[in-house]
């Protein structure tokens, strides 16, 4: 059978359908490769993967930074986690815009998310293309950005909830200093220049700490528009994948007392294109 896939009403994202993730010939995973460097975001309503076919699937991509763990606010006894612990505000966090493993040293090239139970309402995810953003900033802001830097890091976000230092090395929590990014990315493959932005962003050297705060905000609220924006409203068994390299991403709120479980995988960067400097 061959896809069906149908941009979504913005300038990234499709819905791929009449597809079995589960059973790929290589013409078709060539089909899906094409589309996920065009479209930047890719949505399979309906797939229903168990652990290993999501593993098999994403380790097409490349190598996997993180094979399989859940995004959850449901613990191992079955509760649901309360707002007095560091997993709650990690997934609180995950509801302001961001890029995957941007404070490591090596970002991440894909990620991926699949439902296995959703709550009533909200919880759905969003992305934002920042190949597009970057498109349509004037050449005033793109010469004032071009050759800046910021530093990438989970402690930076994490304090900025409201909350006290963490030191431990859930979630990749890094204790060695943080990496630093251009402003202005180029993608490895499409070479199109980009955003690398994002909540875990801050710092940029040679401007003060409310100077860098209030560029980084200002790019990020103009990149995060209508037309640049798309989302998907999730159902069990759906799968999505997105390019990191090109595409931020979060999570809507939803009512935290409802259960929300998401199987996660995440293909490790390329290290000559997504591993960072330092200072």
């Amino acid at each position: 059978m061959t896809p069906s896939i149908q941009p979504k009403d913005a300038t990234l994202g499709a819905v791929v359908t009449n597809i079995d993730l589960a059973h790929l010939n290589d013409a078709t995973w060539s089909i899906v490769e094409d589309a996920f460097i065009e479209y930047g975001v890719l949505i399979f309503p309906g797939q229903h993967l168990d652990d290993d076919e999501q593993v098999a699937f994403m380790s097409r991509f490349g190598d996997l930074e993180i094979v399989l763990t859940h995004i959850s606010n449901v613990g191992s006894d079955n509760r649901v986690i309360s707002d007095d612990e560091v997993r709650y505000w990690i997934l609180r966090g995950n509801e302001q815009w961001h890029i995957d493993s941007s404070f490591k040293p090596l970002s991440a090239k894909a990620s991926c998310l699949s439902a296995i139970t959703v709550p009533e309402a909200g919880g759905d995810t969003q992305w934002a293309d920042m190949s597009a953003a970057y498109d349509a900033l004037d050449d005033q802001t793109r010469g004032r950005i071009e050759g800046l830097s910021a530093l990438h890091s989970i402690h930076y976000s994490h304090e900025r909830l409201g909350q006290p230092p963490y030191t431990g090395d859930e979630y990749g929590f890094h204790v060695h200093g943080a990496p630093l990014r251009p402003l202005v990315k180029t993608h490895p493959v499409t070479r199109r220049k980009s955003l690398f932005i994002g909540r875990h962003a801050y710092g940029i050297p040679g401007m003060t700490e409310a100077e860098s705060a209030a560029l980084l905000a200002e790019l990020l609220d103009f990149a995060a528009r209508p037309l640049r924006t798309t989302g998907h409203h999730w159902q069990p068994g759906d799968l999505a994948i997105w390019d990191n390299r090109r595409v931020l991403h979060r999570v809507l709120p939803y009512d935290y007392t409802e259960a929300r479980v998401m199987r996660h995988t995440r293909v490790a960067g390329d290290p000559g294109s997504e591993l960072a400097g330092t200072l």
